[in-house]
């Protein structure tokens, strides 16, 4: 039996594969719209109700935040090599960002100075999910590019953290963490309660509850994006490894039942390959169901004539990873103009983007890489802009400044203007 479906790029059902909606299911967005009315209305009193209801869980001492000695404690129980590992990753993830700052701009012209003024955001929540899961990558990910941007405090919401996530926090820098998750643990660091403080923007992966919180927010706080499923395309030609593509695949397909991993291949022989080495792979991998519920459900292999074509076809569908598993990767990479992240020749694993490369794996999905950008130390800063005149430049710029006004119907921004052309 074939797991990985082929098609041609004209096939209905390739052109489907397009077709990545973030649209969330009705009641969820209706249930997380009562939470966050809630939370705004009552505060630490409603995130303790639905967190007892969701997750079984009542404040300590009256509230959910991890005193600082605790975290400590628990972090110190990891695994040296993993310890080793969180260190290594750190160090690279922190090297690279340090090189993503902005510089200040002035100019001088005509009597008018303008500016543009970096400054960092005040405070940062990161949302890491948590119960059953670890994800002290995101941790790193998230918090060291606020670290980084000179974020004044940054707050970590999650719902029960591993002794990995509380040691990522800690050589990430988060300052203060709270045992909260879902659609109450968005509102509380949205609205601010008693206990919680309010941030400036929200950032971090999280189930549908999450994203659907974070989407209804927005405008409250800033937000990095409402994330859909996780995805990987790779473009592969008749050299490459069906073997090498299939453990690619899979390394996406474990993360949910509904991550796409896509093959473009010109070899049209490659597709039945790389499904034997899928099925060869799936026999001892631990997330194995829910892995073969993704290919099979959202994976797919588009076999193309051209590489022409296979870079059309992944332009339009702009993956949050896109794989270049080719001999001229490099020239081929050069004409990707919309992915998230481009992971160049086959040695270049996705997952090796996911932890140890340093750049950052919270990349836009759903085809927002047409837009979008992964996250980085710009996302923790604001601009502000700055306009001095001399009165020699007011005089000079008065009557455009009143033609303008007066052709909007806003006569009193002319005279605003006017005003100082009298003096």
């Amino acid at each position: 039996m074939t797991l990985l479906r082929t098609f041609s790029p004209g096939d209905p059902a390739a052109r489907a594969l397009l077709d990545r909606s973030t649209v969330l299911a009705a009641h969820v967005e209706d249930a997380v719209r009562d939470i966050l009315a809630a939370v705004r209305a009552r505060g630490d009193e409603a995130v303790r109700e639905y967190t007892e209801r969701f997750d079984q869980r009542a404040p300590t001492h009256g509230s959910y935040e991890l005193p600082r000695d605790e975290w400590h404690r628990r972090s110190d129980e990891v695994d040296p090599r993993v310890h080793a590992a969180l260190d290594v990753a750190a160090a690279r993830i922190r090297a690279f960002h340090e090189r993503q700052h902005e510089n200040d701009l002035e100019v001088d012209d005509g009597g008018v100075r303008l500016a543009l003024r970096i400054t960092p955001l005040a405070r940062v929540g990161l949302y890491v999910p948590g119960g059953t899961a670890r994800y002290p990558s995101s941790v790193l990910m998230t918090a060291i590019p606020a670290r980084v941007a000179g974020v004044g405090e940054i707050i970590m919401v999650t719902p029960g953290p591993s002794a990995e996530t509380l040691l990522a926090a800690r050589l990430a820098g988060v300052d203060r963490v709270f045992e909260i998750g879902g659609a109450q643990a968005v509102g509380a660091l949205a609205f601010g309660t008693r206990t919680v403080p309010r941030v400036d923007k929200i950032v971090g992966p999280g189930n549908q509850w999450v994203a659907a919180a974070k989407r209804q927010v927005y405008g409250e706080v800033d937000i990095d994006s409402v994330a859909g499923p996780s995805e990987v395309l790779i473009i592969a030609d008749s050299a490459a490894r069906a073997e090498w593509i299939a453990a690619d695949l899979l390394a996406q397909a474990e993360h949910d039942v509904e991550a796409r991993a896509i093959l473009v291949t010109t070899d049209p022989s490659l597709p039945s390959r790389v499904d034997a080495a899928l099925e060869h792979q799936l026999a001892d991998l631990p997330r194995a169901q829910i892995a073969r519920t993704a290919i099979a459900t959202h994976g797919a292999a588009v076999v193309v004539d051209t590489i022409d074509d296979a870079i059309a076809f992944s332009n339009r569908y702009a993956p949050e990873h896109l794989e270049l598993q080719l001999a001229d990767a490099r020239h081929v990479a050069a004409r990707i103009t919309n992915a998230g992240a481009i992971f160049v020749g086959a040695f270049a694993s996705e997952a090796a983007g996911d932890y140890l490369a340093g750049a950052n794996h919270v990349l836009p999905t759903g085809g927002a890489a047409r837009y979008a950008s992964p996250l980085g130390v710009y996302d923790f800063v604001k601009r502000t802009s700055i306009i001095e005149y001399t009165s020699d430049a007011a005089h000079a710029h008065a009557d455009d400044i009143a033609a303008l006004a007066a052709c909007e119907g806003l006569d009193a921004h002319g005279r605003s203007a006017l005003a100082r052309k009298k003096s």
